[in-house]
């Protein structure tokens, strides 16, 4: 694995992680759900919404682009 694609897993899981506990805490906290289904909520959830991110080859090199529900488009992470 090359340095960008340890950096595209790294974001990719941070943003999962932090969007997963705030999900378990609003689904615990704000409905009526019990047992496993709070953590599996916040695991979909959490799936659907983090961005994405991937480390490409291109012909200037290999650079970092980041996809996400919320933003129109592919864009380029520095």
């Amino acid at each position: 694995m090359t340095k960008l694609q340890v950096r595209a897993f790294l974001y990719q899981l941070g943003c999962f992680a932090i969007l997963f506990i705030l999900g378990r805490y609003l689904v615990a906290n704000y409905t009526h759900l019990t047992g496993i289904w709070i953590p599996l909520t916040a695991f979909i959830v959490g799936t659907l919404i983090s961005p994405k991110f991937q480390a490409v080859k291109t012909k200037d090199g290999e650079k970092l682009f980041m996809k996400w529900i919320f933003i129109k488009g592919i864009r380029e992470i520095g």
